[in-house]
Order: structure tokens, then C-alpha cells, then sequence
């Protein structure tokens, strides 16, 4: 029988030449924003102590703000990880975890263990993990979970109907136990956040514990991705109890993902922004802002608003973000922002602090991938009282964080420039 090569060459060169169409096109889908992005300046049309600033909030961006909530600031693995499995631990009906970053170690044993243990008990647990964040997660603490009864889903893990979304991630923190007591913040599971930020293997986080009606619209956001990854509903008493006042602060539940307004995330930043009349407090582990963000945040400082931003130093688990966002503060350190750098160790705090009274406190970084890529949630409060510790915290992580003047940025040596230029082409993607 003789081969004819010449035509199977001709297939060969055929069949690769449509698997680079196939692996351009899936490229173009995850890389590409769909969504058409906010291009104009936002007008300031209220400041932060006005009526209409809330009802913007409530009315424009949803949902509304609520009473009779309590927001408790915990700072550090050595606050945060106690009073999160002391609350999984006492749950009696439900509990609800999603969360990006769960890797084997220490803390991670004794997150499993105690779903583990209530699962057993009978209390419904769903635990939903981001496939790339949990990609360091022992394969054996997945098993064990399943084994007790924990329904656990892996969001946007590979397969052959979801390869255009998998640009898309969960950056979510989100625990509610009971539907009655919810955290939220910057923390992930994993070993790197145990301690209290005394040393460069110690990373600086803050997150927080919510008792109030704002707890029912926390618990809301967990079914958003629940139902996507497993197409069932939570719904009943064990989710959404009845919720009595528990304190004075008016919250909200914010959430955005590319399915469902990715631009809602930026554009409450911009109007919180906008509103200021006398300071924002800005912490974020990846300061990585677009230009309209970088010009909102410039006409703040030349109102007169204190513009200060706190970012990771040298101690940093990416240092292509480091790089992008030192390349974009020549105009900002120009028209009067402070710029400081954390020392001690990885800083990985999240949200602005506006006038003293709007805070905003989770998973979002200041970056195009919290703004469009990945699903994130951010619980606001409006409140002096909360307003006032988020500033205290904000002090004290100020006095440890090196102040970048704009001689010393412009005085960085060309190698250094050249990098920054070159990690700015990912900006999309950071």
C-alpha cells in the first residue's frame, strides 16, 4: 500500500494550523474584557456626609443599604483564624465558605477538620474553592471533606465546556455559619497568614467579623457561584434566617463578576472617590490602578483631599504587579499623593478608608483583574464609629511603610524604569 506524505503533511500542517485557531481564539476570550469599560470622568455632584451619596449606593449600585449591624476588625492570622473556626465550630444548621487561596499546611488541616466535625454533626456544609487557588491544596484534605458529608466544588476547574472562562476566578472571602454570622476580607487559607505580621514570613491581613440583617445579603452572594458550579439552590431557614439588629452601622453586600457587571466594582470606588471632601486612606496589596482611576484620585488631592496609599514593599509574592503599579505613580506623587511601601512583610490589606465614614472591606484589589476579570465581593459600611478603627489600623500600617518622595521615584535607576514599562503591557491582566 503506498502513503501518500505529501497529503498527510497536508493534514498535519491543516490539523495544527486549526489548533492555533482554536488556542487564539480561547486566548482572545479569557484575555479580552467583554464588557465596555467606564471612559469618563465621573461628576461630583455630593461629598460623603450627603444624603445622596447613600442613596447612589443603595439606588445606583444595590443592593440597598441596611441597620442595625456590627462589624468586629480583626487583624492578623493571631485574630483572624481563631474566631473564624470558633464560629465554624458552633455552627447548628449551615455553613457556606468560598474562598480563592486554600493551600496544604497547618491552618488549612484545621479548617478541614472542623467542617469535617460539623459536617458529621449533620450541619450542611458547602465549601466552594477557586481551582487555581486551591491548586496547592492536598488532593487528601478535598477527600476527607467529601468523605464526611461536605459538598466541595472547585470553581471553573478545567474541562472541555469552560475553557473560555477560565480567565474567570472567584477572589472571594466569604464564611457564613447559620446564615446569622459572616467574615469577609483579604485573608486566604494557608500558612503564610498565621502569626501577627511580626516578620516577613507573617503576612499583614485584616478581616472581619459581621452580626446583623447585612449577614442575609453576604449569605446571598455564596449561591451566585454555587449555583453556577453545581446548578442547585440554597434557599429555606438554615441559610436565611430571620436576622435581629445587632449594632448601629448601616452595611451593604457588593459583589461583581464579568456575568454580572464587572464594572459595578470600579465605578463604586470612583463614586466613593469622587464624594471625598477631606481624606482617603487607601491600603491594597496590588495598587495597579487604570488611568481614569489614577486621574479620579488625582482631582481628589488638587481639591485639597488627603490622598494617602499603602502597598507592598520588596516583600511581595508578585513582583511583576509591584513593578506596574511603581511605573504609574509619577503623576500622582505630583499632584500631592502619598505614596508608602509596607516594610515589615507581604502586605495584603484591602480598601479604601473615605472622610472617615465609608469603608470598604474584602477581596478587591485596586487592579483591572478585581475591576473586570475575577468575582469579588466588598462589604461597605457607612459608619464614623467603624470609620474611625479602619483609620487607626490605617495609622498604625502607615508607621511601618517606607514614604516614596517623587525625587526618589524619579531618580530610579533606567533598568528599573525599563522592567516597570514592561510589566505596564500586562496591565489587563493584572
Amino acid at each position: 500500500m503506498r502513503i501518500n506524505f505529501r497529503s498527510r503533511k497536508t493534514w498535519v500542517i491543516a490539523g495544527m494550523a486549526a489548533l492555533a485557531t482554536l488556542v487564539g481564539v480561547l486566548l482572545y476570550m479569557n484575555l479580552v474584557a467583554g464588557e465596555k469599560r467606564i471612559q469618563h470622568q465621573l461628576p461630583r455632584l455630593y461629598e460623603t456626609n450627603d444624603a445622596e451619596f447613600r442613596r447612589s449606593l443603595s439606588s445606583l449600585l444595590g443592593p440597598p443599604l441596611v441597620e442595625g449591624n456590627h462589624v468586629d476588625t480583626l487583624v492578623n492570622g493571631d485574630q483572624i483564624f481563631p474566631a473564624m473556626l470558633a464560629a465554624i465550630k458552633s455552627a447548628r444548621s449551615s455553613i457556606t465558605f468560598e474562598t480563592y487561596i486554600y493551600w496544604s499546611g497547618e491552618i488549612g488541616r484545621q479548617f478541614v477538620e472542623a467542617l469535617t466535625e460539623r459536617a458529621k454533626a449533620g450541619v450542611k456544609v458547602h465549601v466552594l474553592l477557586d481551582w487555581v487557588g486551591s491548586i496547592k491544596m492536598d488532593t487528601a484534605l478535598l477527600e476527607q471533606m467529601r468523605a464526611a458529608g461536605i459538598e466541595v466544588e472547585r470553581f471553573h476547574e478545567p474541562r472541555w465546556n469552560n475553557w473560555a472562562q477560565m480567565n474567570n476566578r472567584t477572589h472571594r472571602k466569604l464564611l457564613v455559619v447559620d446564615g446569622a454570622l459572616g467574615f469577609t476580607g483579604g485573608v486566604g487559607i494557608a500558612d503564610q497568614w498565621l502569626g501577627d505580621a511580626r516578620n516577613p514570613d507573617e503576612w499583614r491581613d485584616t478581616h472581619f467579623r459581621v452580626a446583623g440583617p447585612v449577614v442575609a445579603q453576604m449569605q446571598s452572594v455564596f449561591p451566585d457561584n454555587w449555583m453556577r458550579a453545581t446548578g442547585k439552590v440554597l434557599h429555606g431557614e438554615a441559610y436565611f434566617p430571620w436576622l435581629k439588629p445587632a449594632g448601629n452601622y448601616a452595611a451593604q453586600m457588593f459583589s461583581s463578576s464579568p456575568s454580572g457587571g464587572s464594572e459595578s466594582m470600579q465605578l463604586m470606588y470612583l463614586l466613593a472617590i469622587t464624594a471625598a471632601r477631606k481624606t482617603i486612606d487607601l491600603s491594597n496589596s496590588y495598587f495597579v490602578p487604570d488611568e481614569m482611576t489614577i486621574q479620579t484620585l488625582m482631582d481628589a488631592a488638587k481639591r485639597g483631599v488627603k490622598v494617602r496609599v499603602i502597598t507592598p514593599s520588596g516583600h511581595i509574592d508578585s513582583e511583576t504587579v509591584r513593578k506596574a503599579s511603581r511605573g504609574s505613580w509619577g503623576p500622582m506623587l505630583k499632584a500631592g499623593i502619598q505614596i508608602a511601601e509596607y516594610a515589615p512583610t507581604m502586605y495584603h490589606v484591602k480598601g479604601p478608608v473615605v472622610d472617615g465614614v465609608f469603608s470598604s472591606v474584602g477581596s478587591t484589589n485596586f487592579d483591572n483583574r478585581s475591576f473586570r476579570l475575577n468575582d469579588e465581593a466588598n462589604l461597605n459600611v457607612l459608619n464614623a464609629d467603624f470609620g474611625r478603627v479602619q483609620a487607626q489600623v490605617f495609622e498604625r500600617d502607615w508607621a511601618k511603610a517606607g514614604k516614596i518622595t517623587l525625587a526618589q521615584w524619579e531618580d530610579r535607576p533606567m533598568v528599573e524604569r525599563l522592567w516597570e514599562r514592561l510589566a505596564r503591557l500586562l496591565h489587563a491582566q493584572l
